[in-house]
Formats: C-alpha cells, structure tokens, sequence
C-alpha cells in the first residue's frame, strides 16, 4: 500500500492583471503517492505552471491547502517556504538555468550546500553519465548536456520529489527522449516522486498517473496501469 506523498485540496490561485482579476487555477484536488511518476498535461496557459510553482512553494495559492508529507507547506512562513524549497524539491527547468561561470560539478557542489543529507556530487554526476565532463562549463556543453548537469544538480540535493518544468522542451527528439530515460531511471532506482509538466501528449504513457489541466481545472486524472517504454514512444 503507498501511501499519499502530496495532496493538493481546493486549491485556487487568482492575479490581478492590471485591475482584472484572472483564475489561473479554480478548486483543483489531486493525491500523488510515495515513488510515483506523475505527469501534469495541458496547453500553453491552462494552469500547469501555476500548480508546479505551488508545489515548489515558490508560489502561494489564493485559497485552498498544499499537504507534502503530512505538513501543509500553505501555512509556512518564509523562512520555513526557503526551507522547503532548499532541502525537500529538486528543480529542473527548461532553460536549465547553470551557473555559467562555474563548472558542471561547482553547480552541483554549490546546489548541495544547503542539504545536511545530499548525494556526492562526482558520483551524482557520474549517474548522470557526465564524469568526464564535470570540468567543463555550461559553455562548453551541449544542451542535452546542460539538462543533465540540471537533473545532477536536482537529485544530488537528495530531494523529497523532483520537479520538472518541460525539461525537455528546449531540446531535439533524440536528446528529449534520453533525457526522460535518464528521469525514469532516478524514479525508479531511487524511488524518489518526479512531477513533470508537459504540452506534450506523446509523454503521457511513461508516467504512473496523468493530471490534465484546461482552463485551470483538472480535466482528468489517469493511472497508467501499462506503462510505456521511452523508447516505445514517439512523437
């Protein structure tokens, strides 16, 4: 029996555009257990962004709770959101977003800093199949290269769950799908929770759970009872 890893509850998000009020997320409820990967689908603008950001405590939603591992991380304060941010959730974002004038393993050494229990840099970015790069900087890296030296960084934080911004999004079909490879592997060696959020359908079959967002509401929520191979997928 898994037990539940994050529970979103009614959560609403309203900005205010100028004077006007825009919903970007409306009563929106969704469980995700221990160890699964969840993919989070939608268009450009239906809110998918919007739930990521909460979930990472970067952003704080107009109403409603966020539970991560029984703490409900909506009633924190700064300093505890910081904290959340820093220990708990690993980021991996489309742009990557390195450190340019540090190498790949002074990005992950600096990432580690702020966690009591992380990974060993070298040997994280080993993992990721980058040890014999680790000297070089972002500059000096391709771009696929530049995401792994992204998702190194994430996972060497020992992170309660791994959040993913359309990690494949700046990068070509055949880099995209050894980048998803690379995230299904953590998943399942270290069983730690990845959410990734996607426009792009065709990624949907390799997650555990699917939660479709239109119009800042949940569409559907799917479990994967057959799961795809990366490789099996196409688009």
């Amino acid at each position: 029996m898994t037990n539940s890893l994050i529970e979103f509850k009614n959560i609403s998000k309203e900005y205010i555009v100028g004077e006007v009020p825009i919903l970007a997320l409306n009563e929106v409820n969704f469980i995700i257990e221990e160890g699964e990967f969840v993919v989070i689908l939608g268009a450009s603008g239906a809110g998918k962004s919007t739930i990521l950001n909460i979930l990472g405590g970067m952003d704080i939603p107009t109403s409603g709770k966020v539970i991560v591992e029984g703490k409900v991380i909506t009633e924190f304060n700064e300093k505890k959101l910081t904290d959340f941010r820093a220990k708990d959730i690993g980021f991996v974002f489309q742009f990557y977003n390195l450190i340019p004038n540090l190498t790949a393993l002074e990005n992950v050494e600096f990432a580690v800093e702020v966690s009591k229990n992380h990974l060993n840099p070298k040997e994280t970015l080993k993992k990721v199949g980058l040890f014999d790069r680790m000297n070089n900087f972002p500059s000096q890296l391709s771009g696929g290269e530049q995401q792994r030296v992204a998702i190194a960084r994430a996972i060497a934080k020992n992170p309660l769950l791994l959040l993913c911004d359309e990690p494949t999004g700046a990068l070509d079909y055949k880099t995209g799908k050894a980048v998803l490879q690379l995230l299904e592997d953590i998943n399942k060696e270290t069983k730690k929770c990845v959410v990734l959020i996607t426009h792009n359908s065709a990624i949907a079959p390799m997650a555990d759970k699917v939660i479709k967002v239109k119009s800042g509401v949940i569409e559907d929520i799917t479990i994967n009872k057959n799961k795809k191979l990366i490789k099996d997928i196409e688009w």
